[in-house]
């Protein structure tokens, strides 16, 4: 028997625009095991959030293609679901928590409705049950006089425990998994270390795999076990936490890391941004899509896409620097530990 819960396999999706087909998500492959959290991190852009709505299909079907891969939950591949099928998976086994709580809430319904609304779709309970499940649900996120505030309104409510609230929707039904798509980007960071708290906590009280969607390398070291990066609709590099922040081999990652604030950082010393602007993914030319931002570009960037290397195990990235015929380059990150770009 697996532990693996989801596994994405060649995911590639695309939108038909006035502008022509919009290439999203290309070749995208990651898994997820029971238990373990999988931060995908990337620029605004980066394909990071389609994939998400790919596995709960939450994208226009008007104008989305996809155009191959396998998205499979438990074996099953979700790509072929119907919408029927896929509302009995949706918020009983995989559940979503989206970026600001007050488009995910209905402003005109109490907050005890909302959480009961999945508890009575899902769950062969009458509304005693889940009125009693409902309160049980909202003291463990930390809504606090939960019985009264079950009959209040969002507006009511802080935009911290507006989250709290979406929390508790989405694990009402125990899910096995978990996807939360920018889920303390609207909050302020003392609210948004609470909600990371939080969601690590519940993870540890019910065993739910987590993915989650940042471009916030903050988020990424307090939550995650594995890490994807993502870069013009592609998985550039996937590895440990400790493999990503002192091992990385891309040198997009050690954009992303530079461009970190650090603790032990001199306040007089800038930030160092990554240069140049991501690629239109409608108008992609051949080779690496960071080619024209890479500080390392070789010849051959701008006309082959690099392949997956794996480093170890866990740790893959595809650079050309990989390659055993590259030139070896030594980059400073994490703090001053030296990385070399060269596998063994």
């Amino acid at each position: 028997m697996t532990d693996t819960i989801l596994s994405v396999e060649n995911l590639n999706v695309s939108f038909q625009t006035n502008n022509g087909l919009v290439r999203a998500v290309r070749g995208v492959n990651f898994d997820i095991k029971k238990g373990e959290t999988l931060a995908i991190v990337g620029e605004s852009g980066s394909g990071k959030s389609v994939t998400a709505k790919s596995i709960m299909h939450l994208l226009p079907k008007k104008t989305t293609q996809i155009e191959d891969g396998t998205i499979l939950y438990e074996g099953e591949n979700l790509i072929n679901y119907s919408r029927k099928e896929m509302e009995t998976i949706q918020g009983k086994e995989i559940s979503m928590i989206f970026q600001d709580p007050m488009t995910s809430l209905n402003p005109t319904m109490k907050i005890g409705k909302q959480v009961m609304e999945g508890l009575r779709k899902h769950q062969a309970i009458s509304k005693k049950e889940a009125l009693e499940k409902t309160q049980e649900i909202l003291e463990m996120v930390g809504i606090p006089n939960a019985k009264e505030r079950m009959n209040a309104y969002p507006h009511e409510f802080s935009g911290g425990m507006r989250q709290r609230v979406v929390i508790a929707i989405a694990l009402a039904c125990n899910p096995k998994l978990l996807i939360a798509d920018e889920p303390t980007t609207a909050l302020d960071v003392t609210i948004q270390a609470q909600i990371l708290d939080l969601m690590k906590e519940l993870q540890k009280k019910t065993g739910t795999s987590i993915l989650i969607i940042t471009h916030d390398l903050g988020v990424v070291v307090n939550m995650a076990d594995r890490v994807a990066v993502m870069y013009a609709g592609e998985i550039v590099e996937t590895g440990t936490l400790r493999e990503l922040f002192y091992e990385a081999k891309h040198p997009y990652t050690w954009g992303l890391l530079e461009s970190m604030p650090k603790m032990h950082q001199d306040r007089s010393v800038p930030l160092v941004p990554i240069s140049g602007s991501p690629p239109d993914v409608s108008n992609l030319h051949e080779g690496c899509p960071f080619a024209a931002r890479c500080p390392y570009v070789m010849k051959v960037c701008h006309h082959h896409n690099p392949e997956r290397t794996y480093v170890t195990d866990s740790h893959a990235a595809s650079c050309w620097l990989l390659d055993e015929r590259a030139p070896r380059v030594k980059h400073s990150i994490g703090g001053g530990t030296t990385n070399e770009a060269k596998t063994r």
